[in-house]
């Protein structure tokens, strides 16, 4: 007769081989919603919205995972952040993939992925409810408000640093089963990561002390050995709270050193209460009804009304205190709603940096704790009023249907990602008084050619918001291409009074001077910009080319070399630099010069003229020929490849 705790224990394993047959069947269901909605983005470009900074011109990040470029990644400050893993990550992707868009856009897939994956294992091991857990890890995967987060190249950042935020979430709970200084160390190491991916990890010890009451229940354990075992939860958290106001400190320093941090007379503190409160109960809104998202949402200088933020601030509050009188019977509504208000908090605007007053990417991982109340608190719910089998498949049914219109919303918005048209045009269709999205427009029609219309968006955008500096030199460049050199300095001139410590914006009015015909002016302003930011290197070759018209030679050969250190895929610039030393009589590295150029952009009717005129010197006539014909089929108005083709060949025929 078999023994009976033998049937138990096959009962058992059978059981858990169950339960990871599921598991293991819901996690391939996550990622496969993961890639309908996402994998076509692996096919989208670079957007004109940070991804220059972060990558499309970007040296450090395009030559690849060097020692220089670590280097750099660790001491920069651009674009106002100090996270290196975040860089080092998209250096990794460049010696992949080089300057391909796709890699970057499938790392940032996959890590969405990973994130989704982390948090169903997370909440799926610390309850040991593994359909709720899905539940969350779905809505996580699908939700349009983190289509941003993932869609987006330059926002790796938020996706790095929550996959890290999730490891330490993961390495917590296990320590919490078995405390231990190795464990410990596996926590403070995935939140140090983590900060160095983005800082906005900065509320993880708060989100470790949310665990400890719900679902760990440490607290409730601790409550039965007397205060010490709740301040030895606090305390434990100390060397956490350390390494956070250590990044917030860094983030702080860095956003002020590269002037990313908008002052009080631009937006008073009231303005920046009212918004965040808004923008709290905003977020909640479009959590549950995800219609109207874009990638920029017009900002008020005064902020928003007051009646908004009334209403705003009452609905919060009365959540606040549904979630206080339910604390002890359903504890996961008040660990979902401080999660979220805490998480919130490093991006709610008390500290503004740019101009946007909310962005959808700002929820990537606050919205964990929404998911939660509702997935948790519905399920309770259900469970009292869903008690016969239809009303349950009937719940079922409509929870599958609401799913697939989140899919379907999902993926429309990821389609507004393909290029920078699309893009803009969506955000001003939606959100009409947004300056930055008609600014960001602007610049696209500008490259494409369409001056006109360009400058119709340019003018809007300052119109809306008369202290965007931004759109002041794009306004600018506008109005010299339409010959209007006179109004182009005006804009420029507005943009430093603005803003008159960016570099950026010095270089743009110096490089405008110098075009108007005031040289010295120019390259004076070129000077500041390259001693304020040395790492510019489109400054270094304006610089360059100011000093050559100037007749400074020598200074001018120096300024372009380094320029080509700072941008080795720029033929233009190599090109400029031969011309100089050409004239310098320097031929061997003027004809280096060229030849590189030609690899950078082989059809470069300026670099193979001037390489022509090289070998033609030096008695090369067949190759001089060869190049100075390429020139002209690049540029058949060339009358300068024209005349020395001729030469060159009247010198070929006399030659022995």
């Amino acid at each position: 007769m078999r023994d009976p705790a033998l049937r138990l224990q096959v009962g058992v394993r059978r059981g858990n081989g169950a339960i990871r047959g599921e598991k293991a069947l819901l996690q391939c269901a996550l990622v496969a919603a993961i890639g309908v909605v996402y994998l076509r983005s692996a096919a989208f470009g670079f957007v004109a919205l940070d991804d220059a900074g972060y990558v499309a011109q970007n040296p450090h990040v395009l030559n690849g995972l060097t020692l220089d470029g670590v280097a750099w990644a660790l001491k920069t400050t651009a674009l106002g952040n100090w996270h290196p893993l975040t860089w080092l990550s998209l250096m990794v992707d460049a010696a992949i993939g080089g300057r391909s868009p796709a890699v970057f856009h499938l790392t940032n897939l996959l890590l969405h992925a990973g994130n989704t994956l982390l948090l169903f294992h997370l909440l799926a091991a610390s309850t040991g409810l593994v359909r709720r857990a899905a539940v969350v890890a779905g809505l996580f995967a699908i939700h349009p408000l983190h289509v941003e987060s993932v869609a987006w190249v330059s926002e790796r950042k938020d996706v790095l640093c929550a996959l890290f935020g999730l490891l330490a979430l993961v390495a917590y709970r296990r320590y919490a089963e078995r405390p231990g200084l190795g464990r410990y160390s596996l926590v403070g190491g995935a939140l140090a990561l983590g900060l160095t991916a983005k800082p906005m990890l900065v509320s993880v010890p708060v989100l470790l002390l949310l665990m400890d009451y719900w679902p760990l229940g440490r607290f409730r354990r601790g409550a039965s050995r007397g205060a010490s075992g709740s301040s030895t939860l606090v305390l434990e958290k100390l060397p956490l709270v350390a390494l956070s106001v250590a990044a917030g400190a860094t983030t702080i320093w860095a956003q002020a050193h590269e002037r990313a941090v908008v002052s009080l007379e631009s937006i008073p503190m009231g303005a920046r209460v009212a918004n965040a409160i808004v923008s709290c109960a905003w977020y909640l809104g479009k959590t549950f009804w995800p219609s109207g998202l874009a990638a920029s949402y017009p900002y008020a200088p005064s902020g928003p009304s007051v009646p908004m933020a009334v209403a705003s601030a009452a609905f919060l509050l009365a959540i606040s205190a549904l979630v206080l009188r339910q604390a002890r019977s359903r504890p996961y509504l008040l660990t979902g709603w401080v999660w979220y208000l805490v998480s919130l908090g490093p991006v709610i605007g008390l500290v503004q940096v740019g101009i946007q007053p909310r962005a959808d990417r700002y929820t990537y991982l606050p919205l964990v704790g929404p998911l939660i109340m509702l997935v948790w608190g519905g399920a309770d719910l259900l469970g009292k009023v869903a008690t016969s089998r239809a009303r349950r498949l009937a719940v079922a049914a409509g929870a599958a249907a609401m799913a697939v219109a989140l899919m379907a919303a999902a993926f429309v918005q990821v389609g507004y990602w393909k290029g920078t048209r699309e893009l803009f045009t969506h955000a001003i269709a939606v959100s009409p008084g947004s300056a930055a999205a008609h600014d960001g427009l602007g610049f696209e029609l500008l490259g494409a050619g369409q001056v006109r219309e360009a400058l119709a968006h340019f003018e809007e955008a300052v119109r809306i918001m008369p202290e965007y500096p931004e759109a002041h030199v794009n306004f600018g460049a506008a109005l010299a291409l339409s010959g209007r050199r006179d109004e182009s300095l005006a804009q420029y001139r507005e943009a430093v009074r603005l803003r008159p410590g960016d570099p950026k914006l010095v270089a743009r009015l110096g490089s405008a001077l110098v075009l108007e015909g005031s040289v010295e002016e120019g390259a004076a302003k070129l000077r500041n910009a390259v001693e304020a930011d040395p790492d510019d290197g489109n400054a270094l070759k304006l610089l360059g080319t100011a000093l050559a018209r100037l007749g400074r030679e020598e200074e001018a050969v120096a300024r372009l070399r380094q320029a080509v250190l700072l941008l080795p895929g720029d033929a233009e610039l190599r090109v400029s630099l031969g011309v100089l030393l050409l004239a310098r009589r320097d031929a061997a590295e003027a004809e280096a010069q060229f030849r590189d150029a030609l690899r950078i952009a082989p059809g470069d009717a300026a670099a193979h003229r001037n390489l022509g005129v090289v070998l033609a010197k030096e008695g090369r006539y067949p190759e001089a020929i060869a190049h100075l014909e390429a020139a002209l089929r690049a540029d058949p108005s060339n009358e300068g490849a024209r005349l020395n083709l001729e030469r060159a060949r009247r010198m070929a025929g006399g030659s022995p």
